[in-house]
């Protein structure tokens, strides 16, 4: 029998054993954090040098210069034709459907102008350079290229340029193909933190760019909180997770297997069912024990859902919803009968599916809105990543003279209140 904490809100316990359930502990290893400061110092002070080094070092890889490390276009070709037919069809079909979510959320400038003719507004420019991470090896995460890669592009990025680690010289024909079919404009045969390093300072032959996107290992991330401030970065991910609201009419198959979906991930993912129907929580509890012996990744699932999943009786689906904002999850299913009535409840989650239909997979890979979420809820302030996060705004202020009249008698006062006299006389001289 799979082993899996049943909980139900009618314990006089429930909030401290969900409190447990959800907790992680952050505190960075020591290790890691000292290796990875170590590794940005030598890529900053270093370079090309660094990079070397290390490349042959932690991937296994020899090359006379950085230059030679480069994946140039003609392998990312040769990549994308040599695929099967129907792989890459499903990937050309994927580009497709992310790029046209995403192409709604093209931010334009904006103004308006005021009576006494001041203008005030907005300028939307997109960021100049973006690196983008992609773990490589036996890792394959196209679909991690397609997301990240494509609304930089609808947001109008010029460059973006992806690092990929090839362990003893493995590269991945999958993640070559989304490259090229995404539209990446450079690849570096480079990974870890010197990867970070090398977007975020720049080498004598990597550029170094304004943010930094795409997931990794512990040693990325690390490198990655680091570097922040001297580049933008998307988001510090932490394990996976997936919450579902079932009234207790979808199969219990379903459930159970929208369960796993995020429990392979790795053992610190995060699973859990909320629903107010006992018989119908023994029935998916029945088919996690069924199902489990068949996946390939039975052992990480199993202790995933052992140390932190759980089945959770709730009183109503609307209780359901307040448990779920609460722990405002990555990825929230509302397998119910009108989804549509619970959505106004839900006010927390990276991305909400709606229906039995609409399984948290299909997310990840082709249903169009980006698969890149806040975790450990931080779905209760971020959002997914969007074309949003590659475009910048300015502030547009066109002061006319009667407006600087109008004005500069309000910001002398306040500036005298803050005893800044020279702004009070800067605004002062350009009154009328």
């Amino acid at each position: 029998m799979a082993d899996i904490a049943f909980l139900s809100t009618k314990d006089p316990d429930f909030q401290s054993r969900l409190d447990r359930l959800l907790h992680i502990d952050a505190a960075a290893d020591d290790a890691i954090e000292h290796a990875s400061a170590e590794i940005l110092q030598a890529v900053r002070t270093e370079g090309d040098s660094a990079l070397l080094r290390l490349t042959q070092q932690f991937d296994r890889v020899a090359a006379a210069s950085v230059a030679e490390l480069e994946i140039t276009p003609d392998h990312w070709q040769t990549a994308l034709e040599g695929l099967p037919g129907e792989q890459r069809e499903a990937l050309q079909l994927a580009a497709d459907r992310i790029r046209h979510y995403h192409e709604r959320q093209r931010q334009d400038s904006w103004s308006y102008r005021e009576d006494n003719g001041t203008v005030l507004g907005q300028k939307i420019t997109p960021l100049d350079r973006v690196g983008l991470y992609v773990p490589g090896g036996k890792a394959a995460y196209p679909s991690s290229v397609l997301m990240n890669v494509i609304p930089a592009k609808v947001a109008g990025v010029k460059e973006v340029i992806m690092v990929t680690p090839t362990p003893d010289g493995q590269r991945n024909a999958l993640v070559l193909a989304a490259a090229a079919i995404g539209g990446v404009d450079r690849i570096f045969a480079i990974g870890g933190a010197q990867a970070v390093g090398a977007l975020a300072y720049g080498t004598q032959t990597v550029p170094a760019v304004d943010k930094i996107v795409g997931p990794g290992n512990a040693y990325v991330a690390s490198a990655k909180r680091r570097v922040f401030g001297t580049v933008g970065i998307d988001m510090i991910a932490g394990p996976s997770e997936i919450l579902v609201i079932c009234d207790g009419q979808t199969p219990a198959k379903w459930i159970a297997m929208d369960l796993f979906s995020q429990a392979e991930h790795d053992e610190l993912a995060q699973a859990i069912l909320l629903c107010p129907d006992q018989n119908f929580i023994e029935q998916v509890r029945q088919q996690i024990d069924e199902l489990l012996p068949q996946m390939p990744r039975a052992d990480i699932i199993a202790t995933s859902l052992k140390n932190r999943g759980a089945l959770i009786h709730v009183e109503s689906l609307e209780q359901a919803c307040e448990i779920s904002n609460r722990i405002a999850p990555e990825h929230l299913e509302v397998s119910v009968q009108d989804p549509q009535a619970l959505l106004a409840q839900l006010r927390h989650a990276g991305a909400i599916f709606l229906g039995r239909y609409s399984s948290e997979s299909l997310g990840d890979y082709c249903a169009g809105p980006n698969h890149v979420l806040p975790t450990a809820g931080t779905a209760r302030f971020s959002s997914p990543l969007g074309v949003y996060d590659f475009q910048k705004r300015s502030s547009i202020i066109d002061v006319s003279s009667q407006g600087a009249s109008e004005l500069g008698r309000i910001a002398q006062v306040l500036a005298d209140g803050e005893g800044l006299p020279a702004h009070a006389a800067s605004a002062r001289y350009r009154i009328s």
